[in-house]
């Protein structure tokens, strides 16, 4: 057979499965929903073999959109990690057949810690499923396995249906991406919303030089700066001025070009600065793009230099601009 075919085949079950689930939502899921909103410490997800990888999954989501929530290994649970579970836990668990040895010899242990537990099983008559306060059902017609055996459908339906859930409780909690950003300070939308200019700017070494410094020393300041820019500052150590290799390259296509005039006479006068430091990096990556320059000098109020903050230093740190 065709492998192209037997690949739309596999997606076309599985795609059945989805969608026989969602004429089958009922109160149940409502009441699941409820269930872990109202959960004062954390839901714990608990299955065995493909069940249990999944469950690791739907943890993992859970835990990034707002409910606490961690998996647990029946077997771990049964040799001491049954102390993992508090009494104002609620607890999830999954088996297809709803008879997993290992997740069934922790069921009356559960019971007796009188927590909430919510089965997602294919079968409301087994261990799992009369057990279960709120029954879930995962059943399929078939799985995708050409034996029907692999948990393949059975295995998309149950982390779809994680997804659901946690969706639900995104919306109830008014979850929004402050607070998923807050959980991933290390994704891109975590380093637009939460990383500033007073994170990222450099305050030492800077290539700072007078209005009297001589073209050929500036140069020199440039080159050891290493930023491809020299800050000039008056008397009053106030930025004036700053000259870029832009600058330097328009000033020798000047006839009156002399490297022992002042930095200052070829150098951009009242340069683009910023003095809120708490500005976000992602809003000064703006500034330095509409304005096309690569250095933002960062300054207090009176224009005394502060730092800089270099256009590579953001794109490094992965900053991206709104």
């Amino acid at each position: 057979m065709d492998l192209i075919q037997i690949a739309k085949e596999t997606l076309q079950i599985e795609i059945e499965a989805l969608e026989k689930m969602t004429e089958r939502l009922d109160q149940n899921f409502l009441d699941a929903v409820s269930l872990i909103l109202n959960t004062k410490g954390k839901l714990i997800i608990t299955g065995v073999g493909k069940s249990g990888l999944v469950g690791a999954k739907i943890a993992a989501t859970f835990a990034s959109t707002g409910t606490s929530s961690f998996f647990l290994h029946p077997t771990e649970a049964l040799h001491g990690d049954l102390g993992m579970i508090g009494k104002e836990d609620t607890l999830l668990a999954i088996s297809s057949s709803g008879e997993s040895e290992e997740l069934t010899k922790i069921l009356p242990h559960i019971k007796r810690f009188e927590i909430p537990l919510i089965g997602l099983t294919g079968n409301k008559d087994s261990s799992l499923g009369r057990y279960a306060d709120v029954w879930l059902n995962i059943s399929v017609e078939k799985e995708a396995c050409p034996l029907n055996t692999a948990p393949t459908a059975s295995t998309t339906l149950t982390m779809a249906l994680g997804d659901a859930l946690a969706v639900a409780l995104m919306k109830e909690r008014g979850f929004e991406k402050e607070d998923f950003a807050s959980f991933h300070p290390g994704g891109s939308l975590g380093k637009r919303l939460f990383i500033k200019i007073k994170d990222l700017m450099r305050t030492e070494d800077l290539p700072i030089i007078d209005e009297q410094t001589p073209l050929k020393e500036a140069i020199v300041v440039m080159s050891e700066g290493k930023l491809g820019n020299v800050l000039i500052i008056n008397d009053q150590k106030k930025l004036t001025a700053l000259l870029s290799d832009g600058d330097l390259r328009r000033a020798l296509m000047q006839e009156s070009f002399s490297m022992d005039e002042p930095a200052f006479t070829y150098a951009t006068k009242a340069p683009k600065c910023y003095h809120n430091t708490e500005l976000l990096a992602s809003e000064a990556l703006e500034i330095i793009e509409n304005d096309r320059i690569q250095l933002l000098p960062i300054t207090t109020e009176e224009k005394k230099i502060i730092g800089v903050l270099h256009i590579h230093d953001l794109v490094n740190a992965g900053i991206k601009s709104k």
